[in-house]
């Protein structure tokens, strides 16, 4: 295929280039690639050296993503491409996350193909970072949004410009807010907590179905003031927004141990003073992982792991209040 042109960078002098996809903003002189492994500058021009470079293709529970309130029981087509522009010490998918790979290419429409083929209605872009295969996910948006539910599992560390051109293509996204703590996000991530920020109130105004997962680490974001803190920024979005603590386990370079299933539930009833739908994750106990009526407290989703059984729900309301759940069924 031809280079694909980045949709997001400046021309500077010297055949250098200016990436102004998201806050690192790299300059890169010729030949050399951005700090995601997406990017290079290939004779003054910065190409998505990314695009529709398929690394794997999965057919998942949508719970899996976490999403809890969009499509309950349903599966979806998940794809991911390599690298990443957050530097996680804990990463999870850290072998092609960190690093470029050469990949499979595969046409936008050849994505769409896989997907009808497999009768499914959704596709979401997840295991590494998304929001850095932006060219391909927008050209597949353009084309295919009106017919495939398109979801993101993002970092949420981009731009706002190029945010609000992606994000009318988009129904859903889980976004990972990592801390509530500018440095963290700074000397552990290479991030910056205020774009996150600005990306989940962005999603929510543009109406995208937004869930958030918190990944609990032990002495590293584990601050009750400041995840109280970030439980205050949610709510102030909206208190409908769902919560997914996760349970940390060792990986990558993070050798601590993992969170203890007191403080989990600690962080859960944390949370919960201020949120209607809080979840823990990775914790091998299921009963904090129903989805309850905010209201009148009936079961409306029991979730024993992947076995998903809507127990409460008729006609997208409460089988006994009758109130109007928040889930997209």
């Amino acid at each position: 295929m031809e280079n694909k042109i980045s949709y997001f960078y400046k021309k500077l002098d010297n055949g250098k280039v200016q990436c102004t996809l998201c806050p690192h903003q790299c300059i890169l002189s010729p030949s050399q690639t951005g700090l995601c492994f997406g990017r290079e500058n290939i004779n003054g021009e910065l190409v998505a050296i990314n695009y529709g470079k398929v690394m794997t293709i999965a057919d998942d529970p949508i719970e899996k993503k976490p999403l809890y309130h969009f499509h309950p029981k349903e599966y979806i087509i998940s794809v991911a491409q390599f690298g990443c522009n957050l530097r996680c010490q804990f990463c999870q998918n850290y072998n092609i996350s960190q690093n470029y790979f050469d990949a499979e290419f595969i046409p936008v429409d050849g994505l769409f193909r896989i997907i009808k083929n497999k009768g499914r209605k959704r596709i979401a872009f997840t295991y590494t970072e998304p929001l850095m295969w932006y060219e391909y996910i927008y050209d597949f948006g353009e084309i295919y949004s009106k017919q495939i539910d398109i979801v993101l599992v993002t970092n949420g560390t981009i731009n706002e410009e190029p945010a609000k051109k992606l994000l009318p293509f988009v129904k859903a996204a889980n976004i990972d807010l990592k801390s509530f703590n500018s440095d963290f996000y700074k000397k552990e991530l290479k991030g910056d907590l205020e774009t996150v920020k600005n990306f989940i109130r962005l999603s929510y105004e543009m109406g995208v179905h937004i869930e958030i997962t918190n990944l609990l680490i032990p002495q590293k974001n584990d601050n009750i003031e400041e995840f109280s803190s970030m439980v205050d920024f949610i709510s102030s979005i909206s208190p409908k927004i769902p919560l997914h603590i996760s349970r940390y386990f060792p990986n990558y370079k993070y050798k601590l141990p993992p969170t203890s299933p007191e403080e989990m539930v600690k962080f859960y009833n944390i949370a919960k003073e201020k949120l209607f739908y809080v979840y823990l994750g990775n914790l091998f106990d299921n009963n904090y992982s129903n989805t309850y009526c905010p209201k009148c407290l009936n079961l409306l989703v029991e979730r024993n792991f992947y076995d998903i059984q809507i127990k409460g729900v008729v006609n997208k309301k409460c089988s006994k209040c009758n109130s109007d759940v928040d889930i997209i069924m």
